[in-house]
């Protein structure tokens, strides 16, 4: 059965040189209040794993972690978006793995599936086939790619039942999901946590038996102020 943690109690599962997986899109269904905490601690030399990176303007979500010096390496599909990740990069204090959105995605499938690689042409012809193994099938070029697991997995739900059953709404339906599949610890930051049975079964999005740590963060209401005043302040900075 899930815990129940404040966030405090919840980040200190993480250590130096950790695997973590953190879901969302430039912070929007994102576990901000665990990356808040994680920032706050002296926990550093991660490997983050995320499908992109973090928001163009203030420094938020990911951007914050990666701006303690916190992260060591970056794996996702691109850091265009995040100053921080770029500044680093260039510099040559944080090591970036570049994988196609889409590919990295399924690389996560694949880890928590148990499968051994991930077969795709994506990228065939491009930097990406650096360092890679490439396959010929039926005449047609594919790079491999390995699976990927974290030691950690930081998902954001809507709502979580007390016995850890999560239920998603809006874009915390993105890789939320497989990523609970990937890792050897589940952390889910939700809205609410509500009584077992209170979600319908066919509501659940990630089961219970999936998830180690429950965590409540800001309500639905909070996150969607909280976004309304960062789309305001980034356009100032513009």
């Amino acid at each position: 059965m899930a815990k129940i943690n404040t966030v405090q109690e919840a980040v200190e599962n993480i250590k130096d040189g950790m695997k973590i997986m953190t879901a969302g899109f430039l912070g929007v269904g994102a576990p901000l209040k665990i990356i808040d905490a994680l920032a706050e601690t002296g926990v550093k030399d991660l490997t983050l794993i995320q499908a992109v990176s973090a928001h163009p303007g203030e420094t938020h979500d990911i951007g914050k972690l990666v701006a303690n010096k916190q992260i060591k390496k970056f794996v996702g599909a691109h850091i265009g978006t995040c100053p921080e990740i770029q500044e680093q990069y260039k510099a040559g204090t944080l090591e970036v793995e570049f994988i196609p959105m889409g590919t990295v995605v399924e690389c996560i499938r694949a880890g928590g599936a148990g499968l051994g690689a991930v077969v795709t042409p994506t990228g065939v012809g491009t930097v990406l086939e650096e360092g890679r193994e490439k396959m010929v099938i039926d005449g047609k070029e594919y790079l491999v790619y390995p699976p990927i697991k974290a030691d950690v997995a930081i998902i954001k739900g809507y709502k979580a039942d007390k016995l850890g059953n999560i239920q998603y709404r809006g874009t915390t339906k993105g890789t939320n999901t497989i990523m609970a599949l990937a890792a050897d610890l589940v952390i889910a930051e939700v809205d609410e946590i509500v009584e077992a049975g209170e979600i319908a079964p066919d509501s659940v999005g990630t089961p219970g038996i999936l998830v180690d740590i429950i965590v409540k963060g800001d309500s639905l209401e909070a996150r969607g102020k909280y976004f309304e005043d960062l789309w305001i302040r980034t356009k100032k900075m513009k």
